[in-house]
């Protein structure tokens, strides 16, 4: 009996310094809103929040869905310094959205990312487990001062996020101007453009080309709504742009691209004369290999873009480049036969980077 005493006395006491340790952490850690902080990858500062990617002059201009869509934080990233020893997370989404083929992390996670040597190099990644979430992101690092970049959700949109250090630690504005803002890549598209399905934000295709470049790259892909809405356009031409990706195809149709392409072409030459636009096929999707209806569609898809392209250089325009979408011949780089597992997306970023590396003069 005086034995089970003494057992449960010593549970007690390891329960009561396990709740003590606890909380000292939590008092130890202090946190910061995130809108101190400078925020990559969006086009226009005038949305109605701070963490979406249109602007508020789009709502009830822009079809509903791509107005949805543009709530989404695909390709926004936060840059902060800090010499801390652990960084904690606390964020709230704006939709605690689900997908059946997407990883949750790339859904609604976030990524953080510092900088060595010049280059961008992946720390960890965020797990999300309710539209509130809390959590260390790293912990036990050297205290040595950093440059961090945090990805925020390419499914979902961002309501709030506090950044929690050390009590003794300090945070403050970045101290390198990288990934270089000024004459960044704007990039229209579908919902691989978006980053389905990247397993976590730093994977999609625009952020690893981003950090290749070490120049900001904008993210305007909406999912399954690339369909060449001219205010898209508009909003595009509104920056001034080292390069204009434009890779809709896959979600348009043949007759679709002959009658709005170049009018969305028009758009951005006629406001940017001099820079450079560059199109892309839709991607050969893996099963388009044995579905023939699938393989006739891409096909078509693909005439019709060329057939735009070649009548502009008929016309004489300039500056403007076309190139297939290469992920691979494997057929082992997507997720459904469609959309881009992180090998697909890391693939796509290789083969695009020197490619966009030439066009904008980047050097590296």
């Amino acid at each position: 009996m005086i034995h089970s005493i003494v057992i449960y006395m010593q549970n007690i006491h390891y329960l009561i310094v396990a709740l003590l340790l606890s909380f000292a952490a939590k008092a130890q850690t202090v946190y910061y809103d995130a809108s101190t902080f400078p925020l990559l990858g969006k086009i226009s500062d005038a949305t109605e929040t701070r963490y979406e990617r249109l602007p508020a002059k789009l709502n009830g201009i822009s079809r509903a869905a791509i107005w949805s869509l543009g709530k989404s934080t695909a390709g926004l990233a936060i840059r902060f310094c800090s010499d801390t020893r652990q960084v904690s997370l606390k964020w709230e989404t704006l939709n605690n959205t689900s997908m059946n083929h997407m990883a949750a992390t790339g859904v609604r996670g976030l990524d953080l990312y510092c900088l060595e040597n010049g280059a961008w190099t992946y720390m960890k990644t965020a797990i999300p487990t309710a539209k509130e979430s809390e959590t260390v992101i790293i912990s036990n690092m050297e205290a040595k001062e950093r440059e961090l970049m945090l990805y925020l959700p390419l499914y979902d949109g961002i309501v709030s996020i506090e950044i929690g250090i050390d009590a003794t630690a300090t945070i403050g504005q970045p101290k390198m101007s990288l990934p270089q803002q000024s004459k960044p890549v704007i990039a229209y598209g579908t919902s691989i453009l978006q980053g389905g399905c990247a397993s976590r934000p730093g994977m999609a295709h625009t952020n690893i080309l981003s950090r290749m470049l070490n120049r900001e790259v904008v993210n305007l892909g909406f999912s399954g709504n690339a369909h060449l809405d001219y205010e898209i356009a508009d909003l595009m031409a509104t920056c001034d742009a080292s390069l204009y990706i434009l890779d809709f195809v896959p979600n348009c149709g043949a007759e679709l691209i002959h009658e709005k392409a170049e009018k969305f072409y028009r758009i951005l030459r006629d406001k940017r004369p001099d820079t450079p636009i560059l199109f892309i096929e839709s991607l050969i999707r893996p099963s388009s290999k044995f579905d023939l209806t699938v393989h006739d569609r891409v096909r078509e898809q693909n005439k019709a873009l060329h057939d735009v392209f070649n009548d502009l250089k008929a016309k004489k325009e300039k500056n403007i480049y076309l190139i297939a979408c290469d992920i691979g011949t494997d057929n082992e780089a997507s997720v459904d036969g469609t959309h881009l597992t992180d090998l697909g997306y890391m693939r796509y970023a290789e083969y695009l980077y020197p490619i966009v590396r030439k066009i904008t003069g980047k050097r590296k």
